[in-house]
């Protein structure tokens, strides 16, 4: 996410308190912000965009990248459980 540059730290807290949004990241380089989001579905999401993140004015623009498989020595599923 790019940022307006004043106000990175109040907008990550703003994403961090979102339930959906489980990490945000502040980044060196073309980016600002890096928020993980997850979800169980597509409704979800939709949901976070337009009726959450839309709200923060201070979002200039976003790339949004879907991962649809997951390489990790670490147990992500247990690691991100909620409670299902």
């Amino acid at each position: 996410m790019n940022i307006e540059r004043h106000k990175i730290n109040e907008t990550a807290e703003l994403l961090n308190d979102m339930t959906e949004i489980s990490e945000v990241f502040s980044v060196s380089g073309r980016y600002d912000l890096i928020a993980i989001v997850r979800v169980q579905n597509i409704d979800d999401l939709s949901a976070l965009v337009t009726n959450h993140l839309l709200k923060l004015d201070s979002i200039e623009k976003t790339d949004t990248l879907l991962a649809y498989k997951t390489y990790s020595k670490h147990d992500l599923d247990a690691m991100f459980s909620i409670g299902q």
